[in-house]
């Protein structure tokens, strides 16, 4: 038979968030691999996974999330853990990867199952959505995503603010993910494309160090890198005025 990885998203912290399907997944592989930067660390996909699966398989593989400089190192890092990953599916044949938010989402395991598809001849490559921070961020402030045809423009502010502020000048709602070590060059954009007023902005979300506040607040201080931020459309006519 086929090994099988299966991508599964287990949310953005909160593990009542995992969906029935995602908490299956979990359970019937017989490995779930979760991302850290450190072999000693607990990261937040492990910490959601240990409410649905045993810690002994569990496996820590280590991916170098945050090297965005040196090249070499960082593609070098992605083949051993691309490797790591191999080698479990050959030994156990059904391993999931636990990811936060959603496994198509800005997320590692795309890359990983790029790496597993050309190591492991015939390999099965399934992911189970998840709940992303925009829909948790959405539903603790109370920020709609949408209305009527309005766009959603999704944004990683490591791209650079100028892709932020682009964005802003644009209808509809924005969302920006990992702009926590920017958070003052965000802010600068709010205010420059006036779009402060409405904008929230979240990090920790269904954990117990949860912020969630208005945009208006940031000071310019470094936030958590995974923090969240909607600047929701501007919406005139009432009720319904945008159907």
């Amino acid at each position: 038979m086929s090994s099988r990885l299966v991508g599964v998203g287990v949310g953005p912290g909160d593990p009542e968030l995992v969906t029935v399907k995602g908490v299956n997944a979990l359970r019937a592989a017989e490995i779930v691999v979760v991302p850290v930067m450190d072999s000693g660390e607990r990261g937040r996909a492990e910490a959601t996974v240990l409410h649905y699966a045993p810690a002994e398989k569990i496996v820590r593989v280590v991916f170098a999330l945050n090297e965005r400089t040196d090249r070499a190192r960082r593609e070098a890092a992605w083949d051993a853990a691309g490797e790591r990953v191999a080698e479990l599916l050959r030994q156990h044949g059904s391993v999931a990867f636990a990811t936060i938010g959603d496994p198509n989402v800005y997320s590692t395991f795309t890359y990983l199952a790029q790496t597993i598809v050309e190591s492991v001849p015939g390999v099965v490559i399934e992911t189970v959505p998840g709940i992303t921070a925009m829909q948790d961020l959405a539903a603790r402030s109370g920020a709609v995503l949408t209305e009527g045809t309005e766009p959603l423009t999704l944004v990683p502010v490591t791209a650079g603010s100028a892709v932020l502020k682009d964005a802003l000048a644009r209808p509809g709602t924005v969302v920006a993910y990992k702009f926590g070590r920017q958070a003052a060059e965000v802010a600068e954009a709010l205010r420059e494309t006036g779009r402060l007023g409405d904008a929230v902005w979240g990090s920790a979300l269904g954990l117990a160090e949860e912020s969630i506040r208005p945009a208006g607040e940031l000071d310019g201080e470094p936030l958590p890198y995974l923090s969240t931020l909607i600047a929701p459309a501007r919406r005139e006519g009432g009720r319904g005025g945008k159907l």
